[in-house]
C-alpha cells in the first residue's frame, strides 16, 4: 500500500512540474523580430568608355646590317699600306682608301700600253694615208686594183691593232687603279684578314665590312598577330612607303635606356614550320642624332632590341585591366541597384596587363575590378569609382 502511495505522489509531482513549465512558456514575453541587414561588399569599379585604340604588336630581334660586303682585290700584289681605319670596329667613309698594293709592275704595264697605243696610232695613220693615196692613183689608172685591195687590208689591220692597243691601255689603267682598295660606302669593319707586307692573290678576301647608314632587324611575329598589321597572306616585296608601319625600338645598355624609330618595310614570305612565326623586317636609317640636348647614338649591329609595331586602329573599344575578366569571357557589371551581374563579352585581344573588349558592354556601365573570391549573381556591393590610371 505504501509503495502505491509513493508512486502516485511521484507522478503527481512530475505532472505538476510539467504544467508549471508549460505555463511559464506561454506567459513569457515575445522578443522583438529584427530582420538582419544585408552586408554590402566594397569593390573597385570602372566606368565603361569606348574610344578608338591603335593595336600594337610587340617582338624583339637582333640588329643586322642592310649591306655587308667582302673586300676582295681584283689584282695580285704585296701590301704596301693599310689604313688605320682598317681594323675590326674601324669606321670609314665612302671612297676612302683602305689598302694599297705594290703598283710598280702595273705602272710598267701602263707605260708599255701607252707606247703600244702610240705605235698603233702611227700605223693606223700611215695605213689610212696609203689607202687614200692608192684610191687617187686607181682613179687615174696609175696603179692596179690589187694594190688598192692590199692597202684596204693593211688599213683594216692597223685599225684593229689600234682598238686592241686602246683596250690594253684601258685594262692597264684599271689594273693600276685596282691596286688601291677603296670603301664602297660609309661603314664599319667587321674583320680584317691581311697585314702589312703580305702578298695577296687576286680573289682573296682581305676584310669584311658593312654599311653603317642603314640597319635592319628581323622580328618574329605570330601568324595570328598579322591581322593587327593588315598584311595579306603571302605578301612579297617591300611595302609601299605610305603603308609602312611605324616601329619603336628600345633597349637598355650600360644602365641607360635608348630608343630609335624605324619602319616595317617587308615580311619574309616563308612561315617557320616549327614555331608558326612570320619574320617581319624593320629598317632604321642609322644616323646619330641630338634629341633634347642628349646625343642619340647609332644603332649598333648585333644589339638585341625590343620592337613595338603600330598596327591598325579599331573603333569603339573598351579597355579594361586583365583582372576584370572572369571565366575567360565574362565580366561583373554593377547594375543600378548596386548588385553584381555576370555579362558575356567579346574579347578582341589581351595586351600586356590590359584587355580589349569589342562587344558586350555599353558606354556608361560600371564594371567590377576587385578580385572577389566568391561571387553570387545579384549580390549587393558598395562600388568605389577609380580612374583609368589607377586601374
Amino acid at each position: 500500500m505504501s509503495n502505491l502511495i509513493k508512486g502516485l505522489l511521484t507522478v503527481g509531482v512530475i505532472f505538476t512540474a510539467v504544467v508549471m513549465a508549460y505555463g511559464l512558456v506561454l506567459t513569457a514575453p515575445t522578443p522583438e523580430q529584427v530582420e538582419p541587414e544585408e552586408v554590402s561588399t566594397a569593390v573597385r569599379v570602372q566606368t565603361v568608355k569606348k574610344h578608338p585604340v591603335q593595336l600594337k604588336v610587340r617582338s624583339q630581334g637582333n640588329v643586322l646590317p642592310l649591306t655587308e660586303s667582302s673586300l676582295i682585290p681584283e689584282v695580285s700584289g704585296r701590301v704596301n699600306w693599310i689604313s688605320p681605319n682598317l681594323v675590326a670596329g674601324g669606321y670609314f667613309k665612302k671612297d676612302e682608301v683602305l689598302l694599297k698594293l705594290d703598283d710598280r709592275d702595273y705602272q710598267s704595264s701602263l707605260l708599255r700600253s701607252q707606247a703600244g697605243l702610240a705605235r698603233a696610232e702611227a700605223e693606223d695613220e700611215h695605213a689610212r694615208f696609203e689607202l687614200k693615196r692608192l684610191e687617187e692613183l686607181v682613179k687615174k689608172k696609175l696603179t692596179s686594183q690589187s694594190m688598192l685591195e692590199t692597202a684596204i687590208r693593211s688599213q683594216r689591220i692597223a685599225a684593229a691593232a689600234l682598238n686592241e692597243a686602246k683596250a690594253a691601255l684601258s685594262q692597264a689603267q684599271r689594273d693600276l687603279w685596282r691596286t688601291q682598295i677603296k670603301a664602297p660606302y660609309n661603314g664599319l669593319v667587321r674583320s680584317k684578314n691581311v697585314d702589312q707586307g703580305q702578298f695577296v692573290q687576286r680573289g682573296a678576301m682581305v676584310a669584311q665590312v658593312y654599311s653603317a647608314d642603314t640597319v635592319e632587324i628581323r622580328v618574329p611575329i605570330a601568324d595570328r598577330q598579322l591581322a593587327y598589321l593588315q598584311l595579306p597572306l603571302g605578301f612579297q616585296g617591300e611595302i609601299a612607303v605610305e603603308q609602312q608601319a611605324d616601329v619603336q625600338l628600345s633597349t637598355h645598355y650600360g644602365g641607360q635606356a635608348y630608343s630609335w624609330n624605324g619602319k616595317l618595310v617587308r615580311t619574309e614570305a616563308a612561315i617557320d614550320a616549327r614555331t608558326r612565326m612570320v619574320y617581319a623586317v624593320v629598317r632604321v636609317h642609322n644616323a646619330a642624332t641630338n634629341e633634347g640636348g642628349q646625343l642619340q647614338p647609332r644603332l649598333p649591329v648585333g644589339l638585341f632590341v625590343n620592337a613595338e609595331i603600330n598596327g591598325k586602329i579599331v573603333d569603339d573599344i573598351v579597355v579594361l585591366p586583365r583582372a576584370a575578366i572572369r571565366n575567360q569571357s565574362q565580366v561583373l557589371v554593377v547594375d543600378s541597384e548596386n548588385k553584381l551581374r555576370y555579362r558575356d563579352v567579346e574579347l578582341l585581344r589581351y595586351d600586356q596587363d590590359e584587355v580589349f573588349i569589342q562587344a558586350g558592354l555599353k558606354a556608361g556601365e560600371t564594371v567590377n575590378l576587385s578580385p572577389l573570391q566568391t561571387v553570387i549573381d545579384g549580390m549587393r556591393v558598395k562600388p568605389t569609382e577609380i580612374s583609368t590610371n589607377e586601374a
